[in-house]
C-alpha cells in the first residue's frame, strides 16, 4: 500500500514539475503555426501579382481567397485574439517577431494573456504595396477564417485583403 501512494505522489510531482515546461512548448508551437499562416498569405500574395495586372475597379480586380487557421486543440495554446492589421495603424506597443520592417499588413496575435506579438506580412520580391480593406480585420482564434486578396491600382498594384464570411 505504502508503494502505490509513494508511486502516485512522484508521478503528481513529476507531472507539476513539467507542465512549465509543456506550457511554454505549447505558445512556442501556437506562435510558430502563426507564423506559418502568413507564410501562406505571402505567397498567395506574391502568386496573385505575378499572374495578374492590377486594374482601378476592385469588381475587375484579379482575386484569390487563402484560408487562415488559428491552432486549436491539445497541442495548441489558448489564443487571446488573432486579426490581420496595417503595422502604421498605432495599434499599441507589439513586438515584431522578425526584423522585417518593409512590411505593411502584419498578423497581430495574443497568446494565453501574454505579450501581443506581430508577425509581419512581407511577400518579397513583388512590386506591390500590401493593405487591409477596411480596418483591422479580426479572425477566428480557434478556427478558419477566409481571406480574398484583389490585386488593385491604388496609385500602384496593391494587394487589398479583405474577410469573406
Amino acid at each position: 500500500m505504502i508503494r502505490v501512494v509513494l508511486t502516485v505522489l512522484v508521478a503528481v510531482a513529476l507531472l507539476a514539475a513539467a507542465t512549465p515546461a509543456l506550457e511554454d512548448a505549447r505558445a512556442t508551437t501556437t506562435a510558430e503555426r502563426l507564423e506559418a499562416e502568413t507564410d501562406r498569405v505571402e505567397r498567395a500574395v506574391g502568386g496573385l501579382v505575378a499572374g495578374s495586372v492590377s486594374v482601378g475597379d476592385p469588381s475587375l480586380a484579379a482575386r484569390t481567397t487563402v484560408i487562415v487557421r488559428a491552432p486549436s486543440g491539445f497541442g495548441a495554446a489558448p489564443i487571446d485574439r488573432v486579426a490581420l492589421v496595417e503595422i502604421g495603424d498605432g495599434g499599441g506597443a507589439a513586438t515584431v517577431e522578425s526584423g522585417v520592417t518593409d512590411a505593411d499588413v502584419a498578423l497581430r496575435y495574443r497568446i494565453d494573456g501574454g505579450p501581443e506579438r506581430t508577425a509581419p506580412i512581407a511577400p518579397g520580391g513583388v512590386d506591390a504595396a500590401v493593405a487591409v480593406d477596411g480596418g483591422a480585420i479580426a479572425l477566428r482564434p480557434g478556427g478558419e477564417s477566409r481571406l480574398v486578396l484583389r490585386l488593385v491600382d491604388d496609385g500602384g498594384p496593391t494587394v487589398r485583403i479583405a474577410r469573406v464570411g
